[in-house]
């Protein structure tokens, strides 16, 4: 699940992802697609996340079933992420209380369970307005050709 988490954001938009705890193969595998398909994005780990959330200097974002409507508040977090940075908390079934009281938004994308991953790809679509759809990467060494019917991967010519 991590690494989906990391290629969703990345995908969508996110300029990074911070794994809390040991997440040596996640981080490698997103960091392999990085390489070939581009970025900018970088994977960072965090002993855990009380103290990445303590010394965080912008608004946080958790998402949660139990949150807000993201169509209720997508507007405010917007503003948010133009004042400053975002941190987007993506958790599992038991998350701590500590994040909810942290967060400066508890966010749903519907209020029925659901995967995180799906969560963090509908809340980054809206945050970005789409936008993130047509996002140019640098420094792929290779790209994916869009078609009707098959696969294409050719190298990018530098």
């Amino acid at each position: 699940m991590t690494t989906h988490v990391g290629l969703t954001a990345r995908a969508l938009g996110a300029d990074r992802v911070v794994v809390a705890g040991a997440a040596s193969e996640p981080k490698a595998t997103v960091e392999e697609v990085v390489d070939r398909f581009g970025g900018p994005f970088a994977v960072e780990t965090a002993d855990g996340h009380r103290a990445f959330l303590r010394e965080w200097d912008g608004a946080v974002v958790h998402l949660t079933m139990y949150g807000l409507p993201v169509q209720e508040v997508e507007t405010d977090i917007r503003e948010a992420h133009a004042a400053g940075p975002l941190a987007v908390v993506v958790g599992s079934e038991k998350v701590p209380f500590d994040v909810y009281e942290r967060a400066d938004f508890n966010v749903a994308v519907t209020n029925q369970p659901h995967s995180e991953v799906a969560g963090l790809a509908v809340f980054l679509d809206r945050l970005f307005e789409g936008r993130e759809l047509d996002r140019e990467w640098a420094d792929a060494a290779h790209r994916i050709v869009p078609k009707e019917t098959g696969k294409l991967v050719e190298p990018v010519d530098e």
